[in-house]
């Protein structure tokens, strides 16, 4: 029994081929399938994530957690993700999606189910979030396998960018969907004031139902590869054969084989892991800080934080569909110089959202909305370099590193060394930490500005 139930993580095996008259119609539909199940199960993702970031200032100021403590509970997930991507990443090249993705959605999901009972607790608080963080590393690389799979290589730029939408989609959307949950308990209690705990349950009890629901639908209705459907690889499907650096891109590749060949001795993919790194300090820094920061420096209300934390993730929506089309039209597919300019203007919008004076809340949405429309393009476009850069067997891979590099260091800096330094130095300091980031990041770009995938390795 215990046999069968983990060779539901093996690969699936190739199924018998499909009438020849068949396959264009197949394809197209289960295309349309994983891709929209992938696309909603990472949205999912990031409401059992992103759960904290709102649930920070009822910690603070109900519990008496001080910044520095918020912020090392959030550096659990961050350390554990950075490493689940890797780790995780490696098994999920070599594991069926269907059953890896939705895996570690349930497990997100019962994490927040528990977390608020140990509310006040920081050891608790950062073991369970630890956890969290290694189930959360069970998300982006099966996507990343999906669609090296059903896609192929001279589509992959803005499919990714399409599929990158759902950061944005599941990051913004929880804060408005508590809102309405924490309106919606008001109303049973007949305009009774909600307690402060019953507040903190909500925030992670409701996108953890979600989530479990969404991880269910995950088993229904995502699947592996295209020829565990019955269907030729994608590269003949559309006869699009790159080189990958492998004799047979179908062949299934050793752990050993894909970390030495393709990711530890691929320099290209170190110089963007490494930029992650502060591209995650900035995106981070900005995004799960917000409603703290508003709240208690910019006098902002609690429920128009949270507006403004889904204004952030929203405005990523068309900042990355630019990023994807502009490095294709303008620059042949090569990513630095549009991260460039993006970070460029990001750097001028953290600049202004830092010196704005407290009231002012327009020009604190103007700049949550700039920053947010263009640091993600820099994220999705060291993504798609990384997956461009080894063959498809080892996506997954290619993909954790640079998560790695961007939660282990990026996001730690963005939680911990961001909240320390606010403690010991306020705002003031943060923002110089934040500012800091983005000329770093400038440095790095430039530096690769003609990289260009698999040509420069």
């Amino acid at each position: 029994m215990a046999t069968g139930f983990f060779s539901l993580y093996r690969p699936a095996p190739f199924a018998k081929p499909l009438p020849e008259n068949e396959v264009p119609g197949a394809y197209r539909r289960l295309r349309w399938q994983v891709m929209l199940s992938i696309f909603a199960g990472y949205s999912f993702f990031y409401f059992v994530r992103n759960s904290f970031s709102l649930a920070k200032p009822y910690l603070i100021k109900l519990y008496g957690l001080s910044k520095g403590d918020v912020g090392f509970i959030a550096t659990g997930l961050a350390v554990a993700y950075g490493l689940s991507k890797f780790i995780m990443g490696n098994v999920s090249d070599r594991s069926n999606p269907r059953y890896f993705m939705a895996t570690g959605l349930l497990a997100s999901g019962l994490v927040n189910l528990i977390f608020p009972s140990f509310a006040g607790s920081v050891t608790a608080m950062f073991a369970l979030w630890f956890v969290n963080g290694w189930a959360q590393g069970m998300g982006w690389p099966p996507c990343a396998r999906t669609l090296t799979h059903w896609f192929s290589d001279g589509e992959r730029g803005r499919i990714f960018a399409v599929w990158n939408l759902a950061h944005n989609l599941g990051g913004g959307l929880v804060g408005p969907i508590v809102n309405g949950a924490l309106a919606l308990a008001a109303v049973m209690a007949a305009g009774a004031a909600l307690g402060g705990g019953l507040t903190l349950r909500l925030v992670f009890y409701v996108p953890a139902l979600l989530a479990i629901g969404m991880g269910l639908l995950l088993l229904v209705f995502l699947r592996d590869t295209p020829q565990s459907c019955g269907l030729p690889s994608i590269e003949d499907f559309k006869n699009d054969h790159p080189d990958t650096g492998v004799a047979d891109p179908e062949k299934e590749l050793s752990a050993r084989e894909i970390f030495l060949n393709f990711v530890l001795n691929n320099k290209p993919l170190w110089i963007i892991a490494v930029a992650n790194i502060f591209i995650y300090v900035v995106r981070y820094g900005v995004l799960n800080w917000a409603p703290t920061y508003l709240t208690s420096v910019k006098a902002c209300p609690a429920d128009t934080s949270r507006w403004l934390f889904f204004l952030y993730e929203a405005a990523g929506i068309p900042g990355t569909l630019l990023a994807g089309w502009a490095s294709d039209r303008f620059f042949g597919g090569r990513r630095s110089p549009v991260s460039f300019i993006f970070m460029v203007l990001v750097t001028a919008a953290v600049w202004v959202y830092w010196k704005n004076p407290a009231g002012h809340f327009l020009v604190d949405s103007a700049c949550l909305f700039t920053i947010g429309f263009l640091i993600y393009g820099p994220v999705m476009l060291i993504g798609v370099s990384a997956v461009d850069l080894v063959p498809k067997k080892a996506a997954g891979t290619a993909a954790g590193f640079t998560g790695f590099f961007g939660y282990v260091f990026g996001a730690v800096i963005a939680e911990l060394g961001l909240g320390k330094i606010v403690d010991r130095w306020g705002w003031d300091g943060g923002f110089a930490l934040l500012l800091a980031a983005c000329v770093i990041s400038l440095a790095l770009f430039a530096a690769t500005w003609k990289m260009h995938h698999k040509a420069d390795r």
